[in-house]
C-alpha cells in the first residue's frame, strides 16, 4: 500500500480535525485551543514533543529506525481577523476570526504526515521535525521558533525543509504548483498618521482636516510605477479617521503593503511612496509620520529542493496534477525566514471546491474563501512521501 492510499484510509479522521479547527480560529501567536486539538491529535504517536514559550508553537520530532539526515515538515495554524460568510453549520463560531487562508488546512495535513510517517517508523531514515507554527499572518511566528531552537530539536540540522501552502482560487482542485528561485514576494509595511487639528464639523475653515490629505494619499500611491513593468505591488488595506459625524479629527491612520519578489524594487517602491506622502502632506500643510517595518522578506525556493517536490507531487498524482508557476506570487510568506537557513521550498496545493470556477472564486483573504476537503488527504501524503524520501538521500 502507498502513502496516498494510507492518506485516503485517514480521510474521516482529517475531516474531523479540520472542521473542529476551523469553527474555532485563534488569531496571533497566542493560539490555545488549537494547540491543545492539535496535540490531541498527536498524543498517541512516538513522537518527542516540545511547545513555544513566546508563542503556543509545537514543535515534534519522530526518529527514524535508519540512519539518515534529518527533514523538516512545517504547517501554519493560526487564522485572520475577519467575518466568515458561509454555510452556518460549518463556519467559524467566533464572530471576526476565520480561517480565511487555509492554515487549518495545513495543520490537519501535517498531523496526517505525522501518523502516515509514525506508522513507517521501522523503514523511516534519519529524523523528521514537524514545526507547527502560530503567528503567520504578520507576527513572524516563524522566526520565534528558530529563535527557540525549532531548526535544532533533532539534535543535526534539517538537511531540507518543506511547506504547503492551499488556495482557494486561481489553481484547479488537487494540483500542486511550485517553481524554483523566489516563489513569494518579500512584504513591507508602512504605517502613516496624517496630523492636523481637529475642530468643530461645522467650523472646517478653523481645523486643519487630515482626512481629505490621507484620501488624496491613498489614491496617489495606487498611482506608483516602476520602470519596464516591475513586479510591485503597493496597497494600503485599513483606514481609520474620527469618531462622530459632527468632529473633524485631528489625525487620520492608515498603513500601507509594498510587495516585490526583488528586494532592489521593494526599496525604490518604499522610497518613492515616503516621497509621496510627504509631498502630500506638505502641499495640505500637514504633519505625517511614516513608520516602515520590513515584515517578511522573499521567499526563495532552493532549485533542487523544488525539483525534488516537483517529483514526488508528479510521481504520486501525475503529471496533471503537478505543475511549474512562471512567475512569484504576490503573497508573502513567514517560512522565508526558514528558507533563509535550510534549503528547502514551498508547494502551493489547489484547494478550490469542485462547485466553483478556480478563476471567479473567492481567494484567500476573502470572507467567501472556501477550501475543499477533498485535498486533505492529498496534502498530508505529499508532505509524508517527501520526508520519507528525502531522509533516504545523503544529506
Amino acid at each position: 500500500m502507498t502513502i496516498a492510499d494510507e492518506a485516503r484510509a485517514l480521510h474521516e479522521h482529517l475531516l474531523r480535525l479540520r472542521h473542529d479547527l476551523h469553527t474555532e480560529p485563534e488569531i496571533g501567536l497566542t493560539l490555545t485551543r488549537t494547540q491543545h486539538k492539535l496535540l490531541q491529535a498527536l498524543h498517541d504517536l512516538p513522537l518527542e514533543i516540545s511547545t513555544g514559550t513566546k508563542a503556543t508553537s509545537i514543535t515534534a520530532v519522530l526518529r527514524g529506525a535508519r540512519p539518515g539526515p534529518t527533514v523538516l515538515l512545517r504547517a501554519d495554524m493560526d487564522a485572520l481577523a475577519l467575518h466568515e460568510h458561509g454555510d452556518a453549520r460549518r463556519i467559524s463560531r467566533f464572530p471576526g476570526r476565520m480561517h480565511a487562508c487555509g492554515h487549518d488546512m495545513h495543520a490537519t495535513m501535517l498531523t496526517g504526515a505525522a501518523r502516515l510517517l509514525s506508522d513507517r517508523r521501522h523503514t523511516l531514515h534519519g529524523n523528521v521535525i514537524f514545526m507547527f507554527q502560530p503567528g503567520e499572518e504578520g507576527h513572524a511566528g516563524a522566526r520565534i521558533m528558530i529563535e527557540e531552537g525549532v531548526l535544532d530539536a533533532a539534535g543535526t540540522r534539517p538537511a531540507a525543509a518543506y511547506s504547503l501552502h492551499v488556495v482557494s482560487a486561481g489553481i484547479p482542485r488537487g494540483v500542486f504548483v511550485t517553481r524554483a528561485g523566489c516563489i513569494m514576494a518579500g512584504r513591507t509595511v508602512l504605517t502613516v498618521t496624517v496630523r492636523g487639528a481637529g475642530g468643530h464639523a461645522a467650523l472646517p475653515h478653523l481645523a486643519k482636516d487630515p482626512l481629505p490629505a490621507a484620501c488624496r494619499m491613498v489614491t496617489a500611491l495606487s498611482t506608483i510605477r516602476l520602470p519596464r513593468q516591475a513586479p510591485v505591488t503597493v496597497s494600503a488595506a485599513d483606514f481609520h479617521a474620527g469618531t462622530t459625524h459632527n468632529v473633524i479629527a485631528d489625525r487620520a491612520r492608515f498603513s500601507v503593503t509594498i510587495r516585490s519578489p526583488s528586494p532592489r524594487l521593494q526599496r525604490q517602491a518604499q522610497d518613492h511612496a515616503v516621497r509621496l506622502l510627504r509631498d502630500i502632506a506638505a502641499a495640505h500643510d500637514l504633519d505625517v509620520d511614516i513608520a516602515a517595518a520590513s515584515t517578511y522578506p522573499p521567499t526563495v525556493n532552493a532549485g533542487q529542493e523544488s525539483a525534488f517536490i516537483h517529483a514526488v507531487a508528479r510521481d504520486l498524482y501525475g503529471q496533471e496534477r503537478a505543475a511549474l508557476a512562471p512567475q512569484p506570487s504576490m503573497a508573502a510568506e513567514d517560512f522565508s525566514f526558514v528558507l533563509e537557513e535550510i534549503p528547502g521550498a514551498v508547494t502551493v496545493l489547489g484547494a478550490c471546491p469542485a462547485d466553483r470556477d478556480p478563476g471567479r472564486a473567492p481567494a484567500n483573504h476573502s470572507p467567501y474563501a472556501a477550501f475543499d476537503d477533498a485535498v486533505l488527504t492529498d496534502g498530508a501524503a505529499l508532505y509524508a512521501e517527501l520526508a520519507a524520501r528525502r531522509t533516504a538521500l545523503p544529506a
